[in-house]
């Protein structure tokens, strides 16, 4: 899971450095790569550990080190430039595309690798999912008030409604059924005993329902946060690589503001 992450990382990074472009800055890609790719590497020694605390642990302080040496690795590999001006804009620009894309694909590796990972992995899925698409039948059908018109003038008040209702009704039901459906993929050998939810390990419907709405929440703002660096490149979608359906980015903007909140609470709840 942790070499997709990276590889799905990569390419949305690809494309928001092509965004970056059209803002006038020259990004400093294949260093970007590099580090990106590196930094997963450690990732996957993180989660190498033998229990999910010991894991946690791990990744938390790999993430901590590579966030707070970023910006000095991309400086430094910018002072090579013979255009100086160029330097701290492609320096940013790697760093702000390292915070943005590759921590939340590594957040959702350490969501995986928690107690209860495969359920809190599928329902992170699962939310976004049915927000987005409920989001878009509705306000598409229904939709009569713009919410941020000069940012995305096709979201509105209603499929936003819809949109949050969606991710609660198929968080609860997920996590409703989640110790059946642990029982049968641990039957099936698809999970260890450790990926699942089992009994008295089941959260409460009321945090279920929270947690949805906060995690709903999440994934539309990242979803507006992508809409904005677009509009402001003067483009519709991040790329080309899924026909139909734009880039890597466009696929995944929502769910890099939603992993880390599901990652949040999973963490608190494996310290308490």
């Amino acid at each position: 899971m942790a070499i997709v992450a990276g590889a799905v990382a990569i390419l949305a990074i690809a494309e928001f450095l092509k965004l970056a472009e059209l803002y006038g800055v020259q990004p400093l890609r294949q260093v970007t790569y590099g580090y990106v790719a590196l930094f997963f590497v450690s990732v996957i020694i993180a989660v190498s550990k033998t229990t999910p605390l010991v894991e946690t642990s791990a990744m938390t302080y790999f993430i901590t080190v590579a966030v707070a040496l970023a910006p000095f690795v991309f400086l430094t590999f910018a002072m090579r430039r013979d255009a100086l001006s160029s330097g701290y804009p492609a320096a940013a620009a790697s760093t702000f595309a390292f915070a943005y894309v590759a921590i939340p694909m590594a957040l959702l590796v350490g969501i995986r690798q928690e107690a209860a990972g495969a359920i809190y992995v599928i329902y992170t899925l699962l939310v976004v999912w049915a927000g987005d698409i409920f989001a878009y039948f509705v306000g598409k059908g229904l939709g009569r008030h713009l919410m941020s018109p000069r940012i995305s003038p096709k979201k509105t008040w209603e499929g936003a409604i819809a949109s949050v209702a969606a991710s609660v009704l198929v968080g609860a039901l997920w996590f409703r059924h989640a110790p059946a459906i642990s029982a049968w993929l641990l039957q099936m050998n698809l999970i260890g005993r450790r990926d699942g939810m089992f009994g008295l390990e089941q959260p409460t419907l009321t945090s279920i329902i929270l947690l949805s709405v906060i995690v709903n929440l999440a994934a539309q703002l990242g979803d507006l946060v992508e809409s904005l660096i677009k509009r402001g490149a003067g483009v519709k979608d991040s790329g080309s690589i899924l026909p139909g359906h734009g880039g890597m980015l466009d696929r995944i903007d929502a769910m890099l503001f939603a992993v880390p909140v599901v990652w949040a609470w999973s963490t608190w709840k494996l310290m308490q």
